[in-house]
């Protein structure tokens, strides 16, 4: 296919200001970097936590998206995992040095000079987005475009804090109920867990959702579940949080927090850590993730729940997204 010199794309100038829609260069793939043609990219919190400044420093300007589903174009010279035409999935982790020591040591989630897809390196809100061939990953093909662009952030971060989380006993906890919960809550009920879902206070059709999946119990965030939990994950970017779930805890138990960004943790009584309690939080991830979570997806199966919107209305699915008016997923859909 003849590949445009110019794409569209929906593009961060400035923090705290609404994506504009922009004609911009289409990127070359550099030796190691693949050119995908976008067909779906997800709108995750992460990409609210960039547009309202909370994580500082972004690339500007910015494409945002790090849930990229798409095909290959074009290869650079040193690539030989990837060929034209492969579907390929783009995740939130886009580079690592290699050469750091948690690079050597199999932590490339920690690495020390990494580059993130739609924060330090741009996305796929756009037509078009370049990938390092070595994290990009193979789809499953029973996922449509749409349907598998949650799996390559919600899927994996809800994932790899699931498994830290998941040897702590059957009863699990899962706080914020939103893209992340909604496919972790599938692994987890596959695997034999009884999972307790906690959303807004009054938000009764995310809990109804929750029960939908297979959730014995869905409430309130302030309220207490009806029997001590072995561990919970902590998805909604809020501090108080924290100590709520400590409450709720049974001696032994661990609280993991799944997002990049949360609001101050405030203070609480020493009592709600002792018992040999953890808290603990959730970096980034690893290829080795992505490589599991989507090989056991397909067996569960876990399904996504989309809302789908175009491209240009980006703007409207972070703003639906900021007012908790997604239930599972928003995926922009590029192109046709």
């Amino acid at each position: 296919m003849k590949i445009p010199e110019q794409m569209q794309a929906m593009v961060l100038e400035a923090p705290g200001q609404p994506l504009k829609w922009r004609q911009v260069p289409t990127p070359q793939p550099g030796p190691e970097q693949v050119l995908i043609r976008v067909r779906a990219c997800g709108v995750c919190r992460t990409d609210l936590h960039v547009v309202d400044g909370e994580l500082p420093h972004p690339k500007l300007p910015l494409i945002l998206g790090h849930e990229i589903v798409g095909t290959v174009v074009a290869t650079g010279s040193a690539v030989r995992q990837v060929k034209v035409g492969e579907r390929l999935g783009v995740p939130w982790l886009g580079h690592t040095c290699g050469a750091c020591r948690y690079c050597l040591d199999g932590r490339e989630n920690l690495c020390d000079n990494p580059g993130f897809t739609g924060y330090t390196l741009d996305g796929g809100y756009a037509e078009y987005a370049v990938a390092d061939q070595r994290y990009s990953f193979p789809l499953p093909p029973a996922y449509g475009d749409a349907e598998a662009a949650p799996l390559l952030c919600a899927g994996l971060i809800g994932y790899r804090s699931y498994r830290m989380a998941q040897d702590a006993g059957e009863r699990l906890g899962i706080y914020g109920f939103g893209a992340a919960a909604h496919i972790t809550v599938q692994i987890a009920i596959y695997q034999g867990k009884k999972v307790y879902a906690f959303t807004r206070p009054g938000d009764t059709e995310t809990q109804e959702f929750a029960r939908r999946l297979g959730a014995v119990w869905a409430g309130s965030s302030e309220a207490r579940p009806p029997e001590e939990l072995d561990a919970a994950i902590i998805f909604a970017p809020v501090g108080a949080l924290i100590p709520a779930a400590l409450r709720a805890l049974a001696k032994g138990g661990v609280v993991v927090s799944g997002g990049i960004h949360m609001s101050d943790i405030p203070s609480f009584p020493y009592n709600l850590l002792w018992g040999e309690r953890v808290v603990r939080s959730v970096a980034n991830l690893t290829r080795a993730d992505g490589e599991e979570f989507l090989d056991l997806a397909p067996r569960v199966p876990v399904k996504t729940e989309v809302q789908t919107f175009p491209l240009e209305a980006a703007n409207e699915a972070l703003n639906r997204l900021r007012r908790g008016q997604i239930q599972g997923a928003a995926v922009l859909v590029v192109g046709k």
